[in-house]
């Protein structure tokens, strides 16, 4: 049986070669928006296999809804979710945000410029869904090119070490009552498009040394839900049961 990890990066792959840093803006936009959307499918299907059933998005229309990412009532208004499972219990269980930036700055080389924004537009998923859903988990997984670690200068840290710095605030939110801006688990993953050689590696925010199998960062968040909702819900083996 295939493991997270090994669909995640054949879906990938499967989305073909990746357009050059110097392709025009409209393709590069359509690539990382592919990204996106191939990411979202691989780990809805990863949830609804853990026992979250009716998880989205879905790879098509079923009898369990549109294959849409979910539009949630949020606190400071609605807002899409890449990846949500969601009762008419409980609302928001569990929301992931997926971002990403795959392409250098044609000027400067490197990954950096869109970094701020990226992590502008996840804090503010947060708020906005942490403020309806105080007891929600939410996961944020920003997708780097496996170029943006060794992009470094004398002057300045690689991208992916600057991600983990401006990032490690805004993670590891324990408490329903605590911060909204901060995410449950935040990870930053280095996507390796080359060609023969398609990787993906992930690391939890705050921890570049040390690389998480995707597999073991479900684990986490399915227990998460657990212990927030234990009225409902167990986890046991990495997936979510009903409470005995």
């Amino acid at each position: 049986m295939l493991t997270v990890d090994d669909s995640l990066a054949a879906t990938l792959a499967r989305l073909g070669a990746k357009p050059p840093d110097d392709a025009n803006q409209a393709a590069k936009k359509r690539y990382s928006e592919r990204v996106s959307e191939a990411v979202a499918l691989v780990f809805a299907q990863e949830l609804r296999e853990r026992g979250l059933r009716g998880a989205r998005p879905l790879a098509h229309a079923t009898e369990e809804g549109s294959g849409a990412e979910r539009r949630m009532a949020g606190g400071i208004g609605a807002k899409k979710v890449d990846v949500t499972w969601a009762t008419e219990e409980s609302g928001l269980l569990l929301g992931i945000s997926v971002k990403s930036i795959n392409f250098r700055d044609p000027r400067t080389g490197n990954f950096q410029k869109n970094l701020t924004n990226r992590r502008g537009d996840m804090l503010m998923e947060a708020v906005t869904l942490h403020r309806r859903f105080p007891y929600a988990v939410l996961a944020g997984f920003f997708f780097l090119d496996a170029g943006a670690a060794t992009d470094d200068s004398p002057r300045r840290r690689s991208t992916f070490l600057n991600a983990h710095a401006r990032m490690k605030l805004f993670t590891g939110r324990d408490d329903p009552a605590g911060r909204d801006e901060q995410y449950e688990r935040m990870y930053v993953l280095l996507l390796d498009t080359s060609p023969g050689q398609f990787t993906v590696r992930a690391s939890e925010v705050g921890r570049p040394d040390t690389p998480v199998p995707l597999t073991a960062a479900f684990d986490t968040l399915v227990t998460l839900v657990a212990e927030r909702n234990p009225d409902f819900y167990e986890a046991v083996d990495g997936k979510i049961l009903a409470a005995s």
